[in-house]
């Protein structure tokens, strides 16, 4: 029997471990995960990239909605642990969901020191630690122009990057006379200053901050020496602790944080810490490659397996602002008994100090070039003797080369060497996945090792070792695939599917020879279209390769509750119907009932276990405002009220819905149908547009209203309802058979052109045989409500169970 391992925390150091865990023992837990944001496991190092607009949310996700599901993990996204009964081994979220414990991982992580002055508790007045925090910046960045960043450390300075790139003026405020005083020497500080001045960063050096001044919201920080800076947004980045208040509450041992032993246990039996929260020896840290050790050391350790237990580690930060590289790792200023190897070159703003104690590197500060880093940090690592050899080692390759030495630094590295601090991964591991998965890329080494995954910092060290493991002359710029999986592009899998007869997203892995066999959140969902695309009857659908909101046939939304769109043809509803909604909106407690902007009702704040009762007592057909598939055809009332109205848009309008609901297509498409060259109904911004025009109908192509608008493209003019009909079915199997999975029609019109198109629908008997092909795939179609209501076998498990159950069953 399974053991049930619960873990409260769903930062990157509880879910390393767990990985890791299913890596040695993947039949060994039940495992259920605590996450008190409603997200899933994303890298929060990376929230400055976000915050910088280099990155967006969801490509800072390490472990996706699709990771918890595949692996049998129970995800509680939007929970906090607020009791652990230490006698029965249970513990209690705040949403009252209870979860039984044979092991149980603390992973609580730290939270933002907050300075206890007068105002920090106005409105406008945040700290930078997560998602939400990025969010608040980035909206306050629309209204507001001065933000004031309190704490010019590592988060700090990240923070104050993220708003200049938000095009708020940023002033740094900091208690120390020179910059990240814990990481830099003062040369190092002061050159990274001088760098991120000229950026348009100002900077208020040995200030104390007294009062944050205003009403209900901040309108400046003033200081104890009677300075004043005026803000519309304060930023703390002065410092974190440890969250151990459920540990206190529970009666574990603490000091700053939660007291581990070697091998990450508490005081308290069965009871495990990890990460920001748990202090070893004395130490408790706040970097990932410590914390990614410590969840190692804990998941052999459960496992059973034989490790000599966490001994500490030696830490080194790597700061990239704006194109600015700031290395630092152990001992970073002079004492007795250190000797000091520097570089500095200020026209390039290149500075390099090596400090060395009795022929072992102890420690070293980077400024500008930092890509001998995870060089230098693995000396300090080892404590390898290098007496006699430091100008050499130490300066690398550059040096031997005028020394008449030759070699590589990187080609002189052992196997055994990490590259890759953050993720723990060795030059032979690199080397070894190189040679076996023919990988030519730093992407794809990223996406088969994790090299790289974290920080980034170790990047250009990859691609010296992916240089110097096949040769410059062998090495070319990698070809993109359909993800890092892969070099094959859309077209060439697309073949592969037809010419190979391929028809499941496994066959496709293997015979393709992906370098991850399982695939990713990116090409499974493509693979999953493309080959319901290509063999719509042999195919069977694979849910588990759809997103969430497709599984779940509702939007998630950022508290974890779903959003229902029921159907509405053209717009066109009636009293019963309205009536039908109303009923369920008040049965079901909806807290909000909206009209969307593509005519529909959209009843919002539902729990995801009210999903199969809500659409069985609807009986309406899902409005897929969630799926890659048709989502509205937005209309006019055209003749049918209109004084100007040329023709009936409202049943052309309905036509096209009836006909195309439910069809998969490669990203998400819109329709509209105007009356009149009026264009009320916005034809002409949307994937298809009918405008009616005296004695016939304009069809428009490649539209989009959304972030990157485009207006479409009037392609053809037409007398009939049935040609109107034939063209926008053979426009929509063209685009499903031809564009990229989650490939917009306004993009791929613009990659393919017009006249390709016009080419493709330029004769009957072209079209024809289009339409025969949507009609093939429509037939199979069903609402996927009513396909699990009105299938007895389904129909009874949903009855004899909870409705929770029931929903978790229904993927």
């Amino acid at each position: 029997m399974k053991r049930k391992l619960v873990l409260v925390g769903n930062g990157m150091a509880g879910v390393r471990c767990v990985e890791h865990i299913l890596k040695l023992a993947p039949q060994m837990f039940d495992i259920t995960i605590f996450g008190a944001e409603p997200y899933p496991n994303y890298n929060r190092i990376l929230l400055s990239s976000v915050l910088a607009g280099d990155s967006g949310l969801k490509d800072i996700v390490l472990n996706d909605w699709d990771w918890y599901r595949d692996n049998n993990i129970t995800f509680h996204a939007g929970h906090t642990v607020t009791k652990i009964d230490t006698a029965n081994q249970k513990v209690v979220s705040d949403k009252g969901v209870t979860a039984a414990y044979d092991e149980l991982i603390l992973a609580t992580g730290s939270l933002p020191f907050m300075l206890p002055i007068p105002g920090a508790d106005k409105e406008g007045v945040i700290a930078f630690r997560d998602i939400k925090d990025c969010e608040t910046m980035m909206e306050t960045a629309k209204q507001y122009k001065k933000a004031v960043v309190i704490g010019g450390g590592l988060l700090g300075l990240e923070a104050a990057r993220g708003l200049l790139n938000l095009n708020m003026e940023v002033s740094v405020v900091h208690i120390n006379h020179y910059l990240m005083e814990r990481q830099l020497d003062e040369t190092a500080s002061r050159m990274l200053q001088a760098e991120l001045e000229r950026q348009g960063m100002k900077f208020l050096l040995e200030k104390q901050t007294e009062q944050i001044v205003g009403k209900k919201r901040v309108t400046g920080v003033k200081f104890k020496d009677g300075g004043f800076e005026e803000a519309d947004l304060v930023v703390m980045a002065v410092g974190i602790r440890p969250n151990v208040a459920l540990a206190k509450e529970s009666g574990i041992e603490l000091n700053r944080g939660i007291v581990v032993n070697d091998y990450l246990q508490t005081s308290v039996p069965n009871i495990y810490a990890v990460g920001e929260c748990a202090e070893h020896r004395g130490v408790a840290y706040g970097l990932v490659a410590p914390l990614y050790e410590q969840g190692d050391v804990l998941a052999k350790k459960l496992c059973g397996l034989e490790c000599e237990g966490y001994r500490g580690s030696v830490t080194s930060t790597k700061l990239k602002v704006s194109g600015v590289d700031v290395f630092s790792g152990g001992q970073y200023n002079e004492e007795p008994g250190t000797r000091a190897i520097r570089i500095q070159d200020e026209i390039d703003g290149i500075y390099k100090k090596i400090l060395i104690r009795d022929g072992r590197v102890v420690g070293a500060v980077m400024f500008g070039d930092t890509s001998d880093s995870s060089r230098i940090f693995q000396l300090i690592r080892t404590g390898e003797d290098i007496s006699g050899r430091e100008k050499e080692i130490v300066l690398g390759e550059d040096f031997g080369s005028r020394n008449g030495n030759g070699g590589t630094a990187v080609g002189a590295m052992s196997d055994d060497e990490i590259v890759c601090g953050c993720n723990g991964v060795t030059k032979g591991t690199i080397v070894k996945a190189i040679q076996e998965k023919r990988l030519t890329s730093v992407e794809e080494i990223k996406a088969c090792t994790n090299a790289s995954r974290s920080c980034g910092g170790c990047k250009p060290l990859v691609a010296q070792v992916l240089n110097c493991t096949l040769g410059e002359d062998a090495v070319t710029a990698a070809k993109e695939g359909i993800c890092g999986c892969t070099t094959l592009d859309r077209d060439e899998v697309v073949a592969a599917i037809r010419s190979m007869h391929l028809t499941t997203s496994k066959e496709v892995m293997h015979v393709l020879e992906w370098s991850n066999p399982e695939g990713c959140s990116k090409c499974r969902p493509a693979l999953n279209y493309y080959l319901g695309m290509v063999w719509p009857v042999e195919h069977a659908e694979e849910r588990e390769s759809r997103f969430v909101n497709e599984r779940n046939h509702a939007n998630i939304q950022k508290d974890g509750t779903y959003s229902v769109i029921p159907r509405i043809y053209g717009g066109v509803t009636s009293p019963k119907e309205l009536k039908k909604i109303a009923e369920v909106a008040e049965k079901y407690d909806v807290p909000m009932v909206k009209i969307t902007g593509g005519q529909r009702i959209d009843l919002l704040g539902v729990k995801k276990e009210d999903l199969p009762g809500m659409w069985e007592e609807l009986d309406m057909p899902s409005g897929y405002g969630y799926g890659k598939a048709l989502r509205t055809v937005k209309t006019c009332v055209g003749s049918t009220f209109c004084r100007f109205g040329t023709q009936d848009s409202i049943s052309m309008g309905i036509e096209l819905e009836r006909r195309f609901e439910r069809l998969n297509t490669p990203a998400k498409v819109k329709m509209a149908v105007s009356g009149c060259p009026r264009n009320c109904a916005e034809a002409t911004i949307k994937d298809f547009g009918v405008v009616a025009i005296d004695g016939g109908w304009e069809l428009y192509i490649g539209g989009n209203g959304g972030v990157k608008v485009r207006a479409s493209d009037l392609m053809w003019k037409v007398r009939t309802k049935e040609e109107v009909l034939e063209y926008s079915a053979a426009f929509l199997q063209y685009y499903r058979e031809n564009a990229k999975w989650n490939e917009r029609t306004s993009e791929w019109v613009q990659r393919v052109g017009l006249d390709v198109i016009r080419q493709a629908l330029d004769t009957e008997e072209k079209r024809k045989a289009l339409v025969a092909r949507i009609d093939e795939t429509l037939k199979l179609m069903k609402d996927p409500w009513k396909e699990i209501i009105e299938t007895p076998e389904l129909r009874a498990m949903f009855e004899s169970l909870p409705a929770k159950d029931a929903a978790a069953a229904a993927e």
